[in-house]
């Protein structure tokens, strides 16, 4: 029985992510992460999609994360915009300093104890905005030191084929467009109307961060109303 763990934020495309696990694979689990975020919606928010998809979810408690990011530091602010062409170069300011170096160590580390090999998470490059830990190169290198760490060097020169750890990242190389209609064929369009996008924790969401400028940019390319949004026109 193929088995996998899916890194659930709460948000739309671990969300979406956890629906293409549940059709690749024969079991599926999820854990959110406890970092001293400040919106403790975020985990609320997870928690209410594994109950409704029926997925096995746990919570992982972090060491606390520094930094000048507004998403652990209570005295920074979000940065608020008109579009998606005003978002800034560069780091995005929300950017956690090895934070997905963190969270990807943590849920590998629990997900082969429960027999786990294949980690998915939902980080992509195409939208990254930013995100240096969200690249293909990130991920490949994570993939290689994990592995290097938990089988010893000899996996340099002798991979172990099934028996090895894998990160799967199904959205790397999307647009947000396009991950809009990956949910839309995945069948999860509604359960994203029960994620949680907006940096500022709002809810309905703000409207004018990155992540909320971003999301609504997707939705409406891809044609497709974003339940999260209906009534609040």
């Amino acid at each position: 029985m193929t088995k996998s763990l899916v890194l659930l934020s709460g948000g739309q495309d671990s969300t979406t992510c956890l629906y293409w696990a549940k059709q690749k694979f024969d079991s599926v689990e999820a854990v959110s992460f406890d970092y001293g975020q400040k919106h403790i919606l975020e985990l609320q928010k997870a928690e209410v999609i594994a109950i409704k998809s029926d997925t096995p979810w746990k919570v992982l408690h972090c060491p606390k994360m520094y930094g000048s990011s507004p998403l652990t530091d209570s005295n920074e602010k979000v940065g608020n915009y008109d579009s998606v062409e005003d978002l800034p170069e560069g780091i995005e300011p929300t950017f956690v300093p090895a934070r997905n170096i963190l969270f990807i160590t943590m849920a590998v580390n629990y997900a082969l104890s429960r027999g786990i090999k294949d980690v998915v998470t939902g980080v992509c490059q195409v939208d990254y905005g930013g995100y240096p830990d969200c690249r293909a190169d990130f991920i490949a290198s994570m993939n290689m030191t994990l592995n290097l760490g938990i089988y010893g060097e000899h996996y340099r020169y002798e991979p172990l084929g099934k028996d090895q750890i894998t990160i799967h990242t199904p959205l790397m190389y999307l647009t947000k467009k396009e991950t809009v209609l990956l949910a839309k064929d995945l069948n999860c369009i509604e359960a994203l109307g029960d994620t949680h996008t907006c940096y500022e924790g709002t809810n309905p969401p703000c409207g004018k961060c990155h992540s909320c400028l971003l999301r609504a940019r997707g939705f409406e390319e891809a044609g497709i109303e974003d339940p999260l949004m209906k009534g609040e026109k």
